[in-house]
């Protein structure tokens, strides 16, 4: 049989491999210059994990998870993303009694849900998220939001749209849940299994759905704007005026209650308004988890973060037609004409990587006009040539690709000569 990817999942080619890479740099770069470090977690985490800090009620641990048993009758599961396990570390960890607060983590790595795939959205699929543990300062909310929205414009990306909302506190959720169900109940009979489920453990969700969001009644629901605490609202007050102060434009989106649980006060999410991206145009989204830390065990400890999906930012370069700078020419390319000549064709390619000068040779025997093909196809910078004469002389001819300017340069001094041309110290 012709076995093929699995439905859901891609393989990243090596000619696409460098923009993947290219964003991977830039979002380590952010991530120092930012002070969020890396921690890496398991790629698979105990089931009720997910189930304690996602939420029971969401489309993730409802309908999207990796579930198995191993062989100890434990149940696991893929991590469908990275806020809890980075959490469940930072708790496991006892990250909340060192001395510099708050804990500012980075991550990147694969996750996994069981969705339909789509344009930018896979099974299996690459995010880069950060937290911010420790803090209840609305300064770090705005700048979590910069952050991510730094990464955007760092790509070269300009339509874009940054959409807020407040989810309030306990006493704000509370209200609002109790508005929340006087509003639907009447009519939960005219909506899906899903919202009816919801209706009594989790009513925010309802707002939530993609099956009845046209639904007449899911534009006249209960805002959570409108039963904002005082504190609350001047919570988000604090948080609209540090974007200000960033410069950062945003739109306030009272139906913006994201997909998770979790998430209290501040929550975000960064759109992509090119023209033809897609129907789903979110590239990034976040908040504030005040409650969760405690909730998988650890202190009453505030945190808030963000995560992207690298598949949609590449979709999102694509749409606006944005090329990423990228430098995957090779330096050298050594051309032996003879048994000689290669023998040491392989000794100088080996000192050229010893010296971080990237080189390469023909391995299928062809003649020269083909091997200089296969270096112009390469973009190689440089062609090292030699054959029998040349070592009689001891020196080897230089090809200049861009130029096709050509000079003699003695072998002992080939290394020193490259590293020159090519600005490697």
């Amino acid at each position: 049989m012709a076995f093929k990817v699995p439905r859901g999942t891609q393989d990243i080619l090596p000619e696409n491999t460098p923009k993947w890479q290219k964003i991977e740099s830039i979002l380590r770069e952010l991530a120092r210059v930012y002070r969020y470090k890396e921690i890496r977690t398991p790629i698979f985490e105990h089931t009720e994990l997910f189930q304690r800090s996602v939420g029971d009620t969401t489309d993730i641990v409802q309908k999207e998870m990796y579930t198995f048993e191993d062989r100890g009758g434990r149940s696991l599961t893929l991590r469908p993303e990275g806020t809890a396990s980075t959490v469940r570390a930072y708790v496991e960890h006892k990250m909340y009694g060192a001395p510099d607060q708050p804990i500012k983590l980075s991550y990147m790595g694969p996750m996994f849900r069981y969705e339909r795939q789509q344009a930018g959205r896979y099974r299996q699929f690459v995010q880069f998220g950060v937290e911010a543990i420790g803090s209840a300062d609305p300064a770090i909310d705005a700048e979590v939001i910069a952050f991510a929205m730094d990464i955007y414009q760092t790509v070269g990306l300009k339509d874009l749209k940054l959409m807020i909302n407040s989810l309030g506190d306990k006493e704000t959720r509370d209200t609002h849940r109790t508005a929340l169900i006087n509003h639907f109940k009447p009519h939960i009979h005219e909506f899906c299994d899903d919202c009816k489920n919801r209706l009594e453990k989790n009513p925010l969700r309802i707002l939530d759905c993609k099956v009845d969001r046209e639904h007449p009644l899911m534009q006249t629901a209960p805002k959570l704007t409108d039963y904002l605490t005082p504190t609350s609202r001047e919570y988000f007050e604090q948080v609209k005026k540090y974007l200000e102060i960033l410069g950062i434009e945003y739109e306030v989106d009272p139906n913006l209650v994201r997909g998770l649980d979790y998430y209290t006060h501040t929550a975000f999410e960064i759109m992509s308004t090119a023209e033809g991206f897609g129907a789903i145009t979110t590239l990034c989204g976040g908040g504030r988890y005040n409650g969760l830390v405690e909730e998988i065990g650890g202190p009453d400890v505030p945190g808030i973060g963000f995560a992207l999906s690298i598949e949609r930012l590449l979709l999102a370069l694509e749409a606006e037609g944005v090329e990423l700078e990228l430098d995957d020419a090779l330096d050298v390319y050594v051309i032996a004409l003879g048994d000689e000549a290669k023998l040491k064709a392989v000794e100088l390619i080996s000192s050229f990587r010893l010296k971080g000068i990237s080189a390469d040779m023909d391995y299928l025997m062809r003649k020269m006009k083909a091997q200089m093909k296969s270096a112009d196809r390469l973009q190689a910078k440089f062609v090292v040539i030699i054959g029998e004469t040349e070592l009689e002389e001891g020196v080897v001819v230089v090809k200049q690709m861009e130029t096709g300017n050509q000079e003699k340069v003695e072998i002992n001094e080939i290394v020193n000569y490259l590293k020159q041309q090519l600005s490697i110290d």
